[in-house]
């Protein structure tokens, strides 16, 4: 079965928004192993001018969310942005992730064709495949990769693998 493109990057966001609380995890590790409170993660940023944690992780839920919801013709959920330790960000991935989880493939079916109003620009309208390649995946990933190298920049013990996660590995089978 062909899978439509827009719905496997929503499984794709799903699967980093899983990464990203796990890596949360691992911050939580490293804080209680070096004595510190680990809800200091929620303030650090990179640089001055950049959000910190908590937006980064606000921002990647919001373009998973909001990017599922527009290719479907929905109205994604809003959260109030009220969030001030590493409990209440777990509890937003995972709601967001549980939100991501009521999607079905069938729903994307003419997603790559569908006009996406964008908010932030009045009277514009992006087509779906354009809205994803363009916009919501790089966007997606532009913050979550911004809170990986937040963690990592602060001593959190995260790699590539980390990043990457799982994978549907396989054995081959000679014949």
């Amino acid at each position: 079965m062909s899978v439509p493109f827009a719905y496997a990057t929503v499984v794709q966001c799903k699967k980093m928004l899983t990464n990203l609380d796990h890596w949360i995890g691992k911050a939580e590790a490293t804080a209680k192993a070096k004595s510190f409170d680990p809800n200091l993660f929620v303030t650090f940023r990179l640089a001055p001018d950049q959000y910190p944690f908590v937006r980064q992780v606000q921002s990647a839920c919001d373009s998973a969310k909001a990017g599922a919801a527009r290719l479907t013709g929905k109205e994604p959920p809003k959260h109030p942005d009220t969030e001030t330790t590493i409990e209440e960000l777990h509890a937003r991935l995972r709601t967001v992730i549980a939100y991501l989880e009521t999607f079905k493939a069938e729903e994307f079916a003419q997603s790559d064709a569908r006009p996406i109003d964008l908010p932030f620009m009045e009277g514009k309208a992006i087509l779906g495949h354009d809205y994803v390649t363009e916009l919501m995946l790089p966007n997606f990933y532009f913050h979550l990769t911004t809170a990986y190298a937040i963690l990592r920049h602060n001593g959190v013990d995260v790699g590539k693998m980390d990043f990457i996660g799982s994978m549907n590995v396989f054995d081959r089978k000679s014949k």
